[in-house]
C-alpha cells in the first residue's frame, strides 16, 4: 500500500504543469501591444491553451508552437505558421522574431510580459 501511495505522488508531481499555461486562464487570448515600448501596428495575439502549447494569430497567419522551459522562462519554438502573404508582412517578421528572442514571462492577471532579459519586451493585454 506504501509503494502505491507513493508511485501515486510521483505520478502527479510529474503531471503537475510548470509552463506559463499553468499560470494563464487556457481559454483567454491576449493581444499584442508594443514590442520594445513602441505599439505594434497590427495584431498579433497569443495564448496558452495547455501545458507546453502555445499559439495566436500574427498578422497574416495563425502559427503554432511548443513552450517547454519552466515558468517564469519561456523559450517558444520551432514556430508553425500557415504561409499566407499579406500587407503587415513586415510586422509579422518582426513579431515572430521578436518572439523567439524572449527568455522570460510573466503573468500578472490580464497582462502578460515577454522579455528578453535585455529589456526588450512584448506586452500582450488579455482580449475582452
Amino acid at each position: 500500500m506504501k509503494h502505491l501511495m507513493i508511485l501515486a505522488l510521483l505520478g502527479a508531481c510529474a503531471a503537475s504543469d510548470e509552463t506559463i499555461s499553468a499560470f494563464v486562464d487556457p481559454d483567454t487570448e491576449f493581444r499584442l501591444e508594443s514590442i520594445a515600448g513602441k505599439d505594434f501596428p497590427a495584431t498579433a495575439t497569443i495564448s496558452f491553451p495547455g501545458e507546453g502549447k502555445v499559439l495566436g494569430k500574427a498578422p497574416c497567419n495563425r502559427w503554432s508552437a511548443p513552450q517547454t522551459e519552466p515558468y517564469p522562462w519561456v523559450k517558444i519554438g520551432p514556430i508553425l505558421s500557415t504561409r499566407r502573404a499579406c500587407p503587415e508582412q513586415a510586422a509579422e517578421t518582426a513579431f515572430f522574431d521578436a518572439l523567439r528572442a524572449m527568455t522570460l514571462i510573466e503573468a500578472t492577471g490580464t497582462v502578460v510580459i515577454l522579455s528578453d532579459g535585455d529589456a526588450r519586451e512584448m506586452v500582450f493585454r488579455a482580449q475582452k
